[in-house]
């Protein structure tokens, strides 16, 4: 245990170093070879709010803020029936769309937004959601970051979506420096084909949900530990590590890592990625 321990360090030090004294070049070419292990990693990477159209992402996005995912998804087919187009929200009636979205927390906001939003796409759109980057983020409760799940994944757009994981990651792996959002999704996008953009960034988001956590990152189970000078922000073990996986795909996630994937416990697998 104890060699194991001071391998573990002498790596992640030798992985910071390389990182310090890495040139742009260097980055761009490490921040292509993480893309492609991710790709690898998490092929089942996608949206993880269901819906059927623009609108339909337009309003679980908005839903999904300070909420998860999955509480969004129990809440939205129901509201979907009720209001099938943005006339429909523009008219809403305001304590019965309060009800309707209340699970998804801070209800009157939203209820705001979603109102307003429709209220917005029947007098500037036709009702319809505009395929634009401009004219996405001066509609009410879309900003850029949900402008660009729209465009990625409504109208197949490449975009970067930088939430939460997406900078918590690129900030771990050392690609950018920034804090600024907009700075990120410029300095990331500028590292890889444009094409890749919006599968990038489901990639990287997966991986911050069942792998890389915030609190205690699963570093003895993740399959990009060559490339992360990172490596040691959490167990490094993978009796430890496996623990900390999460999803339906924990175990192969394990697997992926080199990792005995009956390390990984059934409450992982049963666990839902945050």
């Amino acid at each position: 245990m104890g060699r194991r321990k001071v391998s573990s360090r002498r790596r992640r030090l030798a992985v910071v170093t390389r990182s310090a004294t890495e040139t742009d070049l260097g980055r761009t070419r490490r921040a292509r070879r993480i893309g492609r292990v991710l790709a690898e990693t998490h092929p089942d990477a996608h949206c993880e709010l269901d819906h059927g159209n623009a609108l339909e992402l337009a309003v679980a996005t908005i839903l999904s803020a300070q909420c998860t995912d999955k509480k969004v998804n129990e809440v939205t087919p129901k509201l979907f029936a009720r209001y099938p187009g943005a006339a429909d929200y523009a008219g809403a009636d305001r304590g019965e769309l309060e009800e309707m979205i209340r699970p998804t927390g801070f209800y009157r906001n939203k209820t705001n937004s979603l109102i307003q939003l429709g209220q917005a796409l029947v007098e500037r759109y036709d009702g319809r959601v505009p395929g634009r980057l401009a004219d996405l983020v001066t509609l009410p409760g879309i900003g850029r970051k949900t402008a660009n799940v729209i465009l990625g994944n409504a109208f197949d757009v490449p975009g970067i979506t930088v939430d939460t994981h997406f900078q918590r990651l690129v900030q771990r792996w050392g690609l950018t420096t920034e804090s600024d959002p907009v700075k990120i999704e410029h300095e990331i996008g500028a590292m890889f084909p444009k094409r890749d953009w919006t599968m990038l960034s489901h990639r990287i988001i997966f991986h911050g949900r069942r792998v890389c956590h915030a609190r205690k990152p699963a570093c003895g189970a993740c399959t990009l530990t060559k490339l992360c000078p990172s490596y040691g922000a959490g167990p490094t073990e993978p009796p430890a590590a496996a623990k900390l996986l999460k999803g339906p795909r924990a175990r192969d996630l394990a697997v992926a890592a080199g990792v005995d994937p009956e390390l990984v416990p059934v409450q992982a697998v049963q666990a839902e990625a945050p």
